[in-house]
């Protein structure tokens, strides 16, 4: 097209900062230069299916010796498997979020994404996108492995699956804003947060034991975290057989609280750290 001639339509939108088209080409963008960081390291992608492979061979064995030694362990075989893949996807997925965002921190590029026209929404849906990917690089192989090590197949569960990985997702993606909230506030100091913030829910989430086992005085804390429906509502499949459609509606009602507050956290600390002059102040 010549120089001087009419921009077409879709340049013309692009050209348009608060277009939705320009929105999607920025959150493209984001998404594109996270994926090439991941491609372009193969330890970065061994590091992301190492750790939920260590654990489920770990607990797939150990449940294999139990369910020689006790009939309940033979009845809930794969309770321990499906535990601990549904455990990873919460786990993977916060840290997918928090990392590519602790990235951008290390290298020094939060300051200029920040005076680009990449807006504070577009950034939180490319780091969601982001963490979604690095969840399927992570728990696609595992998964595959826990059906050839333990004929497990987590897809069996159906679509009680669908909506096991949809919760824990959205819970992943909470804890990330906060995460990263706090570290955009506080700053590289407040690292050990982003990567400790999801393991203080593993003893109140009931991953591995029934809500019963707590003391009575911690099952209200316990019960007001969506994850934990989501690990009650794999009991009920694996032990009765059946999908408890109430536990999935409760954790979705208490997820879209999460998100919200979680958004609104990471909006107010990042405003804060503008106004405290710490963006451009972070790196290494």
């Amino acid at each position: 097209m010549p120089l001087t001639g009419k921009p077409t339509p879709r340049a013309q939108r692009l050209r348009e900062p608060n277009s939705l088209a320009a929105s999607a080409n920025r959150i493209w963008g984001m998404i594109l230069r996270y994926w090439y960081v991941i491609r372009s390291s193969w330890p970065r992608t061994a590091e992301l299916i190492y750790w939920p492979l260590v654990q489920m061979l770990m607990w797939g064995f150990l449940q294999s010796y139990l369910a020689t030694a006790s009939s309940f362990a033979a009845k809930a075989a794969g309770l321990f498997i499906g535990a601990v893949l549904l455990w990873d996807i919460l786990v993977r997925s916060q840290l997918g979020f928090a990392v590519a965002f602790l990235e951008d921190i290390w290298s020094r590029n939060l300051g200029h994404l920040m005076m680009s026209p990449l807006r504070p929404v577009e950034l939180v849906v490319a780091l969601m996108a982001v963490s979604f990917i690095k969840l399927m690089v992570a728990m696609v192989p595992v998964a595959l492995l826990a059906y050839t090590f333990f004929g497990f197949n987590v897809l069996s569960l159906g679509l009680a699956f669908a909506a096991f990985f949809a919760n824990l997702v959205l819970t992943s993606w909470s804890l990330g804003l906060v995460s990263t909230g706090v570290v955009l506030r506080w700053g590289l100091g407040a690292e050990s947060f982003a990567w400790l913030i999801v393991f203080v829910l593993l003893p109140v989430c009931c991953v591995y034991y029934p809500v019963a086992t707590l003391p009575a005085w911690l099952q209200p804390v316990s019960l007001a975290l969506p994850p934990t429906y989501v690990f009650e509502g794999l009991r009920a499949i694996v032990l009765e057989g059946r999908f408890v459609t109430v536990l999935m509606l409760k954790a979705v009602a208490l997820n879209v609280v999460y998100f919200a507050l979680g958004f609104a956290a990471f909006a107010y600390f990042l405003q804060s750290a503008r106004r405290h002059g710490t963006l451009v102040q972070m790196g290494e």
